[in-house]
């Protein structure tokens, strides 16, 4: 059948983005090839006239009701992974406090567990939104998140962290996350890496806030209020997410087709972009986790270490809307925004290789070496600057190489596969450092740069099968 008109995604998406009758492909073929609408209208008069339905024209990429869904989204992404962000706070208060009598390993599975399951719904919430958009999903996730932290805030036993914290508010967080995602998705196509970049650099806000409001708040009105009070912020923040995010496309329901989520795979491309994110994301997060214990090994006071989970996260936020609140934060503008802003003109894979292989590095040739304060410190702002573009960069490339219809399941599948390094990731890092306060990092560490640098390898190659590896946009 005739597929409907949409425009390209790829790097010739400014010449494909006029062409708007019926039988436009919209499928993820290489930029250079082009879609193949002769064989979709030979195929359609084979079968008879396709039903009419209206013809959907090329994204806007601007305009008010754009940028009214990129300020949903950032909404979205400040309570979302935002909230995830901060996870390194929790690890080390929960050692000291709670769950002081469970080894290291047994503590991380709880904020594992959070990236893993926001992750892992994916495909559930890109089903979900592909078939109904993102009004009910936005809702469901708005009381899960609430909710799930409300119970937290009363948890004394792992077993009900594990399901308030590690299960029912990721599960919402994951809702929030993919509907404000795919949102931004359909509304932009030359300028989508730019406005995901702005979209991701909430969640980098929501990492710097939320780790200063939970260890001010804790010694002034306890661990319980201080969850409380955290939830009505992000309640806050959702109000103006379900306000203004709305998906530009029609959404029709579909029959849930497991293999659909399968299928993304057998593609050369998409299989080592995926294969690159793993690999990548099994590291990144163990400095978001161990940054603060590392430095207290080495003699950082807790109350400063306190404040390297906010230094790493405002490396990746506030200058790209033009603000300097400290020296810290000043390296935001290169976090996540300015890096979607260059991917749009030089390329997505481009310059997702750059900043993969920039962290990686950092963790090798910074972080493993630091004993030092004013090493950490550093270490925490530029790796905040270089993890942050691919948060961004990751659903830029997937929407580049996929029918922008199906593009709710393809980010599902991609983070799904992703979150099994999430949830692993932390946990081997765990085992890695039996003892936290006393024992030797260096076996974590170096496991956390060579899994990212294996990642921005595959990232080169998935690169090279997108576009050659000629000096070029890809």
């Amino acid at each position: 059948m005739a597929a409907q008109s949409e425009t390209n995604v790829h790097s010739n998406e400014s010449a494909q983005s006029a062409n708007t009758t019926p039988t436009a492909s919209v499928c993820g073929n290489d930029p250079e090839k082009g879609a193949e609408p002769e064989k979709a209208a030979e195929k359609s008069l084979a079968n008879g006239p396709a039903p009419a339905t209206p013809v959907i024209g090329p994204p806007p990429d601007g305009g008010a009701q754009a940028w009214l869904v990129v300020l949903g989204a950032f909404s979205g992404l400040f309570v979302s992974f935002g909230w995830i962000n901060c996870i390194g706070v929790f690890q080390t208060y929960y050692e000291s406090h709670q769950l002081s009598t469970y080894s290291t390993s047994t503590v991380t599975w709880i904020t594992s567990l959070e990236t893993f399951v926001m992750f892992f719904c994916g495909p559930i919430f890109g089903t979900l939104f592909d078939s109904y958009g993102p009004r009910n999903i936005l809702l469901l996730g708005t009381f899960l998140h609430v909710f799930g932290l409300m119970m937290a805030s009363l948890s004394t036993e792992y077993y009900q962290f594990i399901l308030a914290q590690g299960i029912c508010s990721p599960i919402g967080a994951s809702a929030i996350f993919n509907a404000s995602v795919n949102s931004v998705s359909t509304w932009f196509a030359q300028r989508r890496a730019f406005a995901l970049g702005i979209t991701a650099s909430g969640s980098s806000l929501g990492g710097v806030i939320f780790p200063i409001m939970v260890t001010q708040l804790i010694p002034k009105v306890g661990f319980p209020w201080a969850m409380r009070i955290c939830a009505f912020l992000i309640l806050f923040m959702l109000g103006i997410a379900n306000a203004t995010l709305r998906s530009r496309l029609p959404h029709r329901p579909k029959q849930f087709d497991i293999l659909g989520f399968v299928r993304p795979l057998a593609e050369l491309k998409f299989a080592l972009t995926v294969a690159g994110a793993f690999c990548f994301f099994w590291g990144m997060f163990l400095p978001f986790t161990f940054v603060i214990t590392q430095a207290e090994r080495y003699g950082m006071s807790e109350r400063m270490a306190g404040y390297l989970i906010p230094i790493l996260n405002a490396a990746r936020y506030v200058l790209s809307f033009g603000f300097r609140f400290s020296s810290n934060v000043f390296f935001s503008i290169f976090g996540r925004t300015l890096p979607g802003y260059l991917a749009d003109k030089v390329g997505r894979y481009n310059t997702m290789v750059v900043t993969t292989f920039f962290s990686a590095i950092l963790v090798l040739a910074l972080w493993l070496p630091a004993r030092g304060n004013i090493p950490a410190i550093i270490f925490s702002a530029l790796y905040g600057f270089g993890s942050g573009a691919f948060v961004s960069l990751a659903p830029a490339c997937v929407a580049q190489i996929s029918d922008l219809r199906q593009v709710g399941v393809r980010n599902g599948t991609f983070f799904a596969v992703i979150s099994f390094a999430a949830l692993t990731g932390t946990p081997i890092g765990g085992a890695l450092v039996p003892d936290v306060l006393h024992g030797d990092y260096t076996h974590l560490q170096i496991f956390c740069g060579v899994v990212m640098i294996t990642g921005a390898c595959l990232f080169v190659l998935a690169r090279g099968v997108i576009g050659g590896f000629k000096l070029q946009k890809v």
